[in-house]
């Protein structure tokens, strides 16, 4: 694979559901009801239920190691939580895309990807970056 500045990974899209989200809260442990409970989440202020952001994160990093095709070639990975992603209570659920391009090659073999996810049109990671080792 031929990695320059400016290459850009293939978008990742992803529908998160409350499901998803149950799946999520018992394999982390993180069964705190903002992300399960309507009533709970809208008394703290938030629009609805909302995604785990370690979960979101996740997917953006799944955007990155299939482009890499090696789990093991993500060596570093930083997020800023801007934004949630609201998961409505119906099949559809939330929509979660990422995009993201190289945006540097690195002295040392690897390269640094910019990352943008995106929900319902709103940037929710921000700062997203990773370093992949580059085969």
């Amino acid at each position: 694979m031929t990695v320059e500045v400016g290459t850009e990974l293939p978008e990742l899209v992803v529908r998160v559901t409350r499901a998803d989200l149950v799946r999520y809260a018992g394999a982390s442990g993180d069964f705190n009801p903002i992300h399960w409970n309507d009533r709970v989440a809208t008394e703290v202020g938030l629009p609805g239920v909302i995604a785990h952001g370690m979960f979101t994160m996740g997917i953006a990093a799944r955007a990155v190691t299939r482009w890499t095709g090696d789990p093991a070639a993500l060596a570093e990975y930083h997020v800023r939580f801007g934004r949630p992603v609201v998961v409505p209570d119906d099949e559809r659920g939330a929509e979660v895309t990422v995009r993201g391009k190289v945006g540097a090659l690195l002295d040392d073999g690897r390269a640094r990807v910019d990352l943008t996810v995106t929900s319902e049109g709103e940037k929710v990671l921000s700062l997203a970056r990773a370093i992949v080792r580059l085969a």
